[in-house]
């Protein structure tokens, strides 16, 4: 890696990391104001059942307008250049962060759903940060800075939830609530807003006019369908996008219902997956970038990623989760940018970012399905999502060991 490269993969891990920080600090937050006891947003005569698919439809949202952002800022980071899209992207987030807070404090439900929808549609910075990377990367050199990227979502989720959950203590200091952390990530994206615009270096070489549609999202998946070199491994994406959804979405459920964890309980769980994330992606995925193609890479780390989802349904006491949820952390660090590295690699460097906006694309069509499902599969039993995650990511392990790998 060149001294220039490294001086434009700096920043774009910075950002990351305070972005990532942002998301990890509301984690054991929105549950708990669904589903703790004592939990004012709801009056008390609302049933669970309610709760649980409003939910649902909440933590949809989120992914529902980011199938519809992603893909757009995409195709503008093409024309206009990562940077300025990058911007465009936090200033969305920050602005619903601070509606999100206002909607807890007025109890206000449409709000809270207009709160989530916003930093859906402009947060999808993800897929512009990984076409950077891909900017300044070569074939041997992804799979290790995609990694660093892990490394910086990993350092995100060590601080983030177990943030979160103390600033929503009102036992730690008096005046904390629910929308504090919001509060908070809010003067966090701003603090980002400004580093960008201060030390991002833009990427970009040669842009190109990629078509910009509201409703691109829809034809990147029939794209992603209708073209042999991209159709299994976007199934392979979908399928382990869907599972892992799941899994993250409602595990924090589990814990409040089953566990009694408060938001701190949840924050400091996370905070020991985040740093197996860091430790995964900052030391396994660039050791093993050495000495295995990711191809290889991907035929293992996905059945165990299936595996150790399924093992989250075993305990019976909660301290069993710190001992299995590494092994999720682990499977996951690895799939994760070897995976986007095998996407990445099916496109040519002008077509990177439109490729990988489709990527995001699938990526929030397998984040928008899960919570609807789930929030009715919690109605019935909490340890159902959980069961749902780990067969859909077998699934997807299927399609990519005995049809991908095979056609590839």
């Amino acid at each position: 890696m060149t001294k220039s490269t490294k001086g434009s993969l700096l920043p774009i891990f910075v950002t990351v990391f305070l972005d990532m920080l942002g998301i990890g600090i509301i984690i054991p937050v929105i549950p708990a104001l669904f589903f703790e006891a004592d939990s004012s947003f709801f009056d008390p005569t609302i049933s669970r059942d309610f709760r649980s698919i409003t939910y649902g439809l909440l933590i949809g949202a989120f992914p529902f307008m980011q199938f519809f952002g992603a893909p757009i800022l995409g195709a503008l980071s093409d024309r206009f250049g990562r940077k300025p899209m990058i911007m465009v992207s936090l200033t969305g987030t920050m602005i619903g962060y601070l509606l999100f807070a206002l909607a807890v404090a007025l109890q206000n439900l449409p709000l809270l759903f207009l709160s989530r929808m916003l930093p859906g549609f402009f947060g999808g910075n993800i897929s512009i940060v990984y076409a950077a990377i891909a900017d300044v990367s070569d074939e041997q050199s992804r799979p290790k800075n995609f990694g660093l990227v892990g490394m910086s979502f990993g350092l995100g989720f060590i601080l983030g939830p177990s943030l979160g959950g103390v600033l929503a203590d009102d036992s730690v200091v008096s005046w904390f609530g629910p929308e504090t952390p919001f509060l908070f990530t809010a003067a966090l994206t701003l603090l980002n807003i400004g580093l960008v615009w201060r030390w991002f270096r833009e990427t970009i070489e040669a842009r190109r006019q990629t078509p910009l549609n509201p409703f691109q999202g829809f034809r990147n998946i029939a794209k992603s369908f209708s073209e042999p070199r991209l159709r299994t491994i976007f199934s392979v994406v979908l399928l382990l996008s869907l599972g892992f959804s799941f899994f993250t979405q409602f595990f924090s459920v589990l814990l409040i219902e089953k566990f009694s964890y408060s938001e701190k309980d949840i924050g400091f769980l996370f905070a020991w997956i985040g740093l197996w994330l860091v430790i995964t992606q900052g030391v396994f995925v660039r050791r093993l970038s050495k000495i295995a193609a990711p191809k290889k890479i991907l035929s293992f780390s996905i059945l165990a990623l299936g595996l150790a989802l399924l093992s989250l349904l075993l305990p019976d006491e909660s301290f069993w989760f710190f001992l299995l949820n590494p092994f999720v952390a682990i499977a996951q660090g690895i799939t994760s940018p070897n995976l986007t590295t095998v996407v990445s690699v099916q496109a040519g460097a002008e077509y990177q970012g439109e490729v990988l906006g489709i990527n995001q694309s699938m990526l929030s069509l397998g984040q928008i399905v899960p919570p609807l499902i789930a929030g009715y599969l919690n109605t019935i039993s909490g340890s159902l999502p959980i069961l749902a995650a780990g067969l859909i990511v077998l699934a997807g392990w299927l399609v990519y060991v005995f049809v991908f790998r095979k056609t590839a």
